[in-house]
């Protein structure tokens, strides 16, 4: 992932558009569902501007997921810190930030899962990233649970990452209150 890292640190303003242009349209649409003429197209550029820049379709692909998940951790931790007053309440502040973010307009779910579930090739570079952001979630959990002094951080990390990637599918189901019954139920785990 490291090769990626570096493109997205030398992208150029048509890279830059590409990339844009891609990442909307993958979450929007779906990844199998948008060409690389139709990526071109929207971004201003040729097909051969777009494979300069990214090599291949499936470079492209994991670029858009390398750089989802930065800014998500990011966009995550900035936000649990701004809206927790102190470690277990930082637990139960990642449900109420998931809840902020579907509630932002434009939800389709999450992109890793809806990622995921069109690169079930575990050889595609894209799949380490996807795999990669669900780890770094389940990490994170339990960090915070640690912070927090709960008994068992790792069991309590577990639990949280299922309820937190439950209510997200659920969720983009248009199923209401999914991601307010998740933290409810951590909460539960937290008294437990």
């Amino acid at each position: 992932m490291a090769e990626v890292a570096e493109l997205l640190e030398k992208l150029t303003p048509a890279g830059r558009r590409v990339l844009d242009v891609a990442a909307e349209l993958f979450y929007r649409q779906g990844i199998h569902a948008v060409g690389v003429e139709a990526i071109a197209a929207e971004a201003g550029v040729t097909k051969k501007t777009l494979y300069a820049c990214f090599g291949s379709k499936d470079q492209l692909v994991t670029a858009y997921l390398v750089e989802r998940d930065q800014r998500w951790r990011e966009w995550l931790q900035n936000w649990v810190t701004e809206h927790a007053t102190g470690p277990r309440e930082e637990l139960l502040a990642v449900f109420d930030a998931l809840d902020a973010w579907m509630s932002g307009g434009n939800f389709r779910g999450c992109g890793f899962v809806n990622a995921l579930a069109e690169i079930p090739d575990r050889d595609h570079p894209g799949w380490s990233v996807i795999i990669g952001q669900k780890r770094w979630m389940r990490d994170y959990f339990e960090e915070l649970a640690v912070a927090a002094d709960v008994a068992e951080p790792a069991e309590f990390a577990d639990s949280a990452l299922l309820l937190y990637e439950g209510a997200t599918v659920v969720a983009s189901a248009d199923v209401p209150g999914a991601v307010r019954q998740a933290r409810r139920t951590a909460e539960v785990l937290l008294a437990a």
